[in-house]
């Protein structure tokens, strides 16, 4: 269909460069811009790179045009062990590329959470993720999807010995996670950015949900 533009932030991360590639490979949208903070070797005909300090999204508020923007920032406690940069970078970065994503029109907004995400929680990540969730509700676009998987399989650069090991022991647990505990299975980050793809192709208004059985 032509005519289509997505916009990714979080490209560089497992689930982003997982949804990055899907979106260049199919013809459903023409255009694809990544917001980055240093230029991805990648290389594609449908592909811009936006290069931005994050501190000044502001400044590229008529960039954020199209049709569906798919919110994939993260970070982790061992990279950024400052609870505040955390915050920054996983809640209040994401909060203003929606915001201006919806001041320029954009309907569709795909964020990606976690399963457990709770607004009430003690937990310090599940708290962050839960207030993000609420807080992009209260942006206003039409069409927004929350994805909350559980732990992510799927090759990482820089994964840790221990991150190799944890996903072999989840791989097996995950047989052992049935009914109501079955959203906090494993799953790759490719079947997730597969699902965001899909659900971006349709036309649903509302606030959806997706746990472990809709990701499959």
């Amino acid at each position: 269909m032509a005519g289509k533009k997505a916009i990714i932030a979080g490209a560089s991360g497992l689930i982003g460069s997982n949804l990055l590639q899907i979106l260049l490979d199919e013809p459903f949208y023409d255009e694809v811009l990544i917001i980055v903070r240093k230029h991805l070797n990648v290389d594609h005909p449908k592909l811009r790179q936006l290069i931005v300090n994050f501190d000044e999204l502001y400044k590229h508020a008529a960039e954020f045009t199209g049709h569906a923007i798919f919110l994939c920032l993260g970070t982790t406690a061992a990279q950024t062990p400052d609870k505040a940069l955390y915050r920054k970078i996983d809640h209040d970065y994401t909060i203003q590329l929606a915001q201006l994503a919806h001041q320029n029109n954009v309907k569709q907004c795909h964020l990606i959470s976690a399963v457990g995400a709770d607004a009430t929680s003690s937990n310090f990540y599940l708290k962050l993720k839960g207030d993000t969730e609420e807080d992009i509700k209260k942006v206003g676009i039409s069409s927004l999807h929350i994805y909350r998987p559980s732990m992510l399989r799927g090759r990482k650069e820089n994964q840790r010995f221990g991150e190799g090991v944890i996903n072999g022991i989840m791989t097996v647990a995950d047989h052992l996670l049935i009914g109501s505990f079955s959203k906090y299975r494993s799953i790759s980050a490719a079947q997730v950015a597969r699902r965001m793809f899909i659900q971006s192709t349709d036309n649903q208004l509302g606030t959806f949900l997706y746990h472990y059985k809709e990701l499959i």
